[in-house]
């Protein structure tokens, strides 16, 4: 499979990078792909083979990108990251690759579908959004209180976590190194702040900010929800209320239930449920972006 990593952000202490998987055919929609990983660990590396190829054969350009990770850098960081993705894609990748700048389609999962989703709020917004089990409201119990389901796993302890932090900054974040941070921020109902440095009951009006599901206005792009109703890390309802915000903004929208589905489901990609679902994406995306 073809690619060519690029830096696509580089400044005194930090760079980040893109890998770029041309299309066969020439001045096709790109799609920018973002990864999850709460926002604490993943790499560009993480989308999955089988996924590249599927959108290859239907046509589309693909740009996976890192960004900077938390704790070490806040959330408004990663926000201008990907705003600032999104701008080389327009601007200088068009220029050293041959697909379409003006048709921009933003590709997250998880967390990633959270930033896919915030790129609604731009001021210069991706011509179409695709949310693989995001979220729009961070200042939800489920973000800010110790989760059910991280509670059951084995306890880390506040030291463990913190030898996890870097005194770097990074874009890179092995899962086998990382998870505990974030298993220790859900089990203890600190993952906000760790994302932010911001205590939310006292600073809940600047993390607003950062909420899509409070920006949703008629010009937010036409956006394609995915969620599983099993799904016990990100709550389906946040699918739910997203979605009923978007209808009520007039935005165009779809949502696609995946029943029973948990966390990651796009990885069972032998399901005939998930195949189902992929074609849905395509079909979404040849309309908004062909």
């Amino acid at each position: 499979m073809l690619k060519t990593t690029i830096v696509f952000k580089k400044e005194k202490n930090f760079e980040l990078k893109g890998d770029f998987y041309p299309a066969s055919q020439t001045n096709r929609p790109v799609i920018m792909y973002i990864h999850g990983g709460g926002l604490l660990w993943g790499s560009r590396e993480d989308m999955k083979s089988e996924q590249i190829e599927y959108y290859h054969k239907a046509g589309f350009n693909i740009f996976s990108i890192d960004y900077r990770l938390a704790p070490e850098s806040k959330l408004p960081a990663i926000k201008e990251d990907i705003a600032d993705a999104l701008d080389w894609v327009e601007k200088e990748g068009a220029q050293q690759f041959d697909y379409d700048p003006e048709n921009i389609a933003v590709i997250g999962s998880s967390a990633g579908g959270f930033l896919a989703l915030l790129t609604g709020t731009f001021t210069k917004k991706p011509k179409a959004i695709v949310s693989f089990y995001g979220y729009g409201d961070i200042l939800g119990d489920w973000a800010l209180k110790p989760s059910p389901h991280y509670a059951k796993m084995t306890n880390v302890p506040r030291e463990l976590a913190k030898m996890l932090v870097s005194n770097d900054i990074i874009s890179v974040g092995p899962i086998e190194k990382r998870y505990a941070l974030y298993m220790y921020a859900r089990q203890h109902g600190v993952w906000i702040e760790e994302l932010t440095g911001l205590i939310p009951i006292i600073e809940k009006e600047e993390l607003s900010k950062y909420c899509p599901l409070n920006h949703v206005h008629a010009d937010f792009p036409p956006t394609l929800l995915l969620h599983g109703t099993n799904d016990e890390d990100v709550p389906y309802e946040q699918s739910v209320l997203m979605a009923e915000a978007l209808r009520k903004n007039g935005v165009d929208e779809q949502f696609i239930t995946i029943p029973d589905g948990k966390h990651q489901f796009d990885e069972d990609w032998e399901n005939p449920v998930v195949q189902h679902a992929f074609e849905e994406v395509i079909s979404f995306l040849t309309r908004k972006l062909i």
